[in-house]
């Protein structure tokens, strides 16, 4: 029987650990590629005006997956992406030509050498770090109350990497930041506070034992999770993954960050109840990317819609004013 074999660097450019589990890959990527097979034919029968237009029809075929080719155009349709690109008074061109202040411009500078290290298009000898210059320059530039804040430049690299285009990325960077995940990125953060607080009260509402276990060793939802949502669970969950997540994301909103966080929680917590300690953890949390079922993006994009049970915006909204009126 003849074994696959994968190289050491994945679809995207990103250079495999030593630690990769082939075995767990090969076994997922077998199912997946007829799974993908059968979505981008069933992509293709959609009309046209079905593609873009949102409607319980797209929805379905969002969660169930955007066909790679496809990603650019409906990202920035069913985002709002678009809309804001042709709202806008200036073109990209136009703002990134304004790029000025020194200040950020050098802090994001030194920001680039960091972002996806392990990435081979993100070497200084491509093109890719100076189109990720201009977007979060261009962006900071335009957004007074964020400017840069560390973390948009995993959004920005994987928009570019996902999409190809630099100025497709700025406008869903842009809808992102500042409709999607409000308030996350500005000096107090008081957006991801609030969203902190209400995931512990849907732990605590969901899982009180486990919300229990996690409060007496003393672990600061803070420590293991303010990664997940200030990067979108880039640089934290599989790529594959994190892309079918933001497939959802751009289409359903900042409740799919929590969906994802609960499901993660709840598919690990046997192990996070055998943790004795803030190390045992803080290990448990960041070894949740190299469960199985979590690389199998698929299966783990189905359960995100099963396991946390009913969240509506309605409810999410709910309990971010009550957690802000509480700071």
């Amino acid at each position: 029987m003849a074994v696959a074999t994968f190289s050491q660097i994945d679809e995207y450019g990103f250079e495999r650990p030593t630690t990769f589990d082939y075995k767990t890959y090969e076994d997922f990527m077998s199912k997946y590629l007829r799974i993908l097979a059968r979505r981008s034919k069933r992509w293709e029968e959609l009309k046209e005006s079905e593609k873009t237009r949102r409607t319980n029809i797209l929805k379905r075929f969002v969660r169930k997956g955007i066909p790679i080719t496809r990603r650019p155009i409906v990202w920035m349709s069913i985002s709002g992406g678009q809309q804001a690109r042709e709202q806008s008074n200036y073109t990209y061109l136009q703002l990134k030509e304004r790029i000025s202040n020194a200040s950020i411009n050098e802090t994001i500078e030194i920001d680039l050498p960091r972002t996806f290290p392990d990435n081979i298009y993100f070497t200084k000898e491509n093109i890719l770090p100076r189109q990720l210059f201009n977007i979060l320059s261009t962006f900071a530039h335009q957004n007074n109350d964020v400017g840069y804040c560390q973390g948009l430049n995993y959004i920005a690299g994987l928009l570019i990497l996902a999409t190809k285009s630099e100025e497709y990325s700025f406008w869903l960077l842009k809808v992102l930041v500042e409709n999607i995940l409000p308030k996350y990125y500005i000096k107090s953060m008081s957006g991801l506070l609030t969203d902190l607080a209400v995931l512990d009260e849907l732990v605590e509402i969901n899982e009180p034992i486990l919300h229990r276990h996690i409060k007496a060793i003393g672990m600061p939802w803070a420590v293991t999770t303010t990664k997940w949502f200030i990067c979108i669970y880039s640089e934290v969950l599989p790529i594959e993954t994190v892309l079918r997540i933001w497939d959802c994301i751009f289409y359903e909103g900042s409740k799919i960050i929590f969906r994802v966080a609960l499901t993660l929680i709840k598919m690990h917590k046997a192990e996070i109840l055998e943790c004795k300690d803030l190390a045992d953890i803080v290990t448990c949390f960041k070894s949740m990317a190299h469960n199985p079922k979590v690389i199998d993006c698929h299966y783990f994009m189905s359960r995100i819609f099963k396991l946390p049970g009913r969240l509506s915006n309605k409810q999410l909204e709910e309990l971010r004013n009550k957690h802000a009126l509480a700071k």
